[in-house]
């Protein structure tokens, strides 16, 4: 009896808990968006119908402007040396030949002082070389004599000729160092023409062979250097035109045009290099190093198009607004997802659906101020 009245009392306060709890009720969603007819004059918004457009088939690319090898340099010294002077900074314009810096140390004057010892003594050992060789061939000297000037003019003559590179090597003229002038500076000259980019150095710094003083690009020729990916490279042919962006100093679209294509796929990401030229007025406004995105012009074709400004872009996911009705006071909208194609400066591709097509209208401006 105990047990059933327990049972009862759990029973009653299960049927008691589920009586109190609130309903839910559901709220039908109204999905499409109304315009008053004020709204829409004065927000100058526009309805019409996709139109048939020309489109540009690209291949998407990237990678930055740049210069040929042989257009920039890297100025080094062959012999480590304190800066005694310079004048340049970032951006100066320089000309091959141009003294850059001047380096000083006490190393130069000793390879100046070896050469022109050398430069003494070879006069003599050449002289001594020729007799010894006359007597050796007229039977009056021996081999051994001949043998050993012979050896020591040659081996001058090596040294010399080294140390004569040596002082080539740091602009310093030999036929100064023979006539006894000595000197403990050096001066680096410009190896082409062009503008300062890098500046390493100031005054009384010490620089090593191995450091880089300032580097030299030549601006004349910059071009485009991009990576093309593996599945896209048979597309690409030469002279094919490329619009691109330089995303971090611009809004332009630049035009180019495919000049070099690779030979070879490099890298893991298995790319190849595609190189193109700018225009003379392009290069002005560019500098070394920026980052492009650019599209590679493959083909053309026709597709069903929007104005840009028509497309909304929510999660990765594109839509359009559909006119659904026009009465006397509203204009009734539909968001209805689209699938998009290729892109031109003012339209973009939109696939046709079930629900979009030529004969759709759909609201093609003021699309913000609505879907916001």
């Amino acid at each position: 009896m105990k047990k059933y009245f327990f049972t009862l009392l759990i029973a009653t306060a299960l049927f008691s808990c589920k009586k109190q709890a609130p309903e839910t009720v559901e709220t039908p969603v109204n999905d499409l968006i109304s315009v008053t007819k004020e709204q829409f004059q004065s927000g100058g918004m526009q309805i019409s119908q996709p139109v048939e457009q020309d489109f540009d088939v690209t291949v998407k690319a990237s990678g930055k402007i740049d210069v040929p090898p042989q257009n920039r340099a890297k100025v080094t010294t062959f012999l480590g040396g304190y800066i005694k002077s310079t004048t340049l900074l970032v951006g100066d314009k320089v000309t091959k030949g141009q003294a850059l810096v001047t380096l000083e140390n006490t190393d130069f004057i000793d390879i100046q002082k070896d050469y022109l010892e050398v430069a003494e003594q070879i006069d003599y050992l050449k002289s001594e070389y020729e007799r010894q060789k006359t007597l050796y061939n007229e039977k009056i000297a021996s081999q051994k004599n001949y043998l050993k000037a012979e050896s020591d003019f040659r081996r001058a003559k090596a040294m010399y000729n080294s140390l004569r590179e040596k002082l080539l090597l740091l602009n310093i003229n030999p036929k100064n160092v023979e006539n006894g002038k000595l000197t403990s500076t050096i001066t680096i000259y410009a190896p082409i023409s062009g503008n300062i980019v890098v500046m390493n150095v100031n005054t009384g710094m010490f620089i090593a062979p191995s450091d880089v003083i300032l580097e030299i690009v030549q601006t004349d020729h910059l071009h485009l250097e991009m990576a093309v990916f593996e599945k896209d490279i048979l597309k690409i042919k030469e002279n094919q035109p490329i619009k691109f962006t330089v995303p971090e100093a611009s809004k332009d679209v630049f035009d180019a045009s495919v000049h070099l294509v690779g030979k070879s796929i490099e890298g893991n990401d298995r790319t190849i290099n595609v190189h193109g030229h700018l225009s003379d007025a392009i290069k002005q406004k560019l500098l070394t190093g920026m980052f492009v995105e650019a599209s590679i012009v493959v083909d053309r074709k026709k597709g069903l198009a929007i104005p840009t400004e028509a497309l909304i872009t929510e999660n990765n996911k594109n839509f359009v607004l559909l006119l659904q009705s026009d009465t006397n006071n509203n204009y009734s909208f539909k968001k209805v997802g689209v699938t998009i194609g290729e892109k031109s400066e003012q339209f973009v591709e939109i696939i046709p659906n079930t629900q979009v097509n030529t004969n759709s209208k759909l609201l093609t401006k003021g699309v913000f101020d609505v879907a916001n």
